[in-house]
């Protein structure tokens, strides 16, 4: 089974920015969010579309599917979702022996700044850089599907 495993966290200052190795534009529509699966789609930079099932969390641990989906496809099912739509640049800056992703939102969440590592398994040993925050895996507050129902930066 595919799934993700990930840590999610606020930032103390932008000196992730030194880091940064790519970056790219993300604008994300919710179909569902229902307490037993999540579905998105995901559109990066205009270029390339996914469409991405999410089961419920046990622990960090939480079943994922990913596929490929055609962009004309992608942009009507993005009509779909909305208002419930997430826009975001995403930009990645390695850090020990992990790709930490800090999401930098717009639109409706402008000023909200997210990172987040994706881990092997949940011993998996994080090494925790310098501008990392507080810890708000478990604030469903900062969940994407969960921003996309309510505009602003949670407080």
């Amino acid at each position: 089974m595919a799934e993700e495993i990930e840590r999610k966290f606020l930032l103390k200052s932008d000196a992730w920015k030194s880091a940064v190795t790519s970056s790219a534009r993300l604008q994300q529509g919710y179909l569902s969010t229902s307490a037993k699966a999540t579905v998105r789609i995901r559109i990066f930079d205009d270029t390339r579309a996914v469409l991405t099932l999410k089961g419920k969390a046990i622990g960090l641990t939480r079943p994922e599917f990913e596929y490929e989906v055609p962009l004309a496809d992608a942009r009507e099912m993005m009509a779909l979702s909305s208002p419930n739509i997430v826009e975001k640049r995403r930009h990645k800056a390695p850090f020990g022996n992990h790709v930490w992703e800090i999401d930098v939102f717009e639109g409706l969440h402008e000023g909200l700044v997210l990172a987040e590592v994706e881990m092997s398994s949940e011993r998996d040993e994080v090494a925790i850089p310098d501008w990392i925050g507080r810890e708000v895996t478990d604030d469903d507050r900062y969940a994407n599907a969960s921003l996309s129902r309510t505009p602003g930066v949670p407080q």
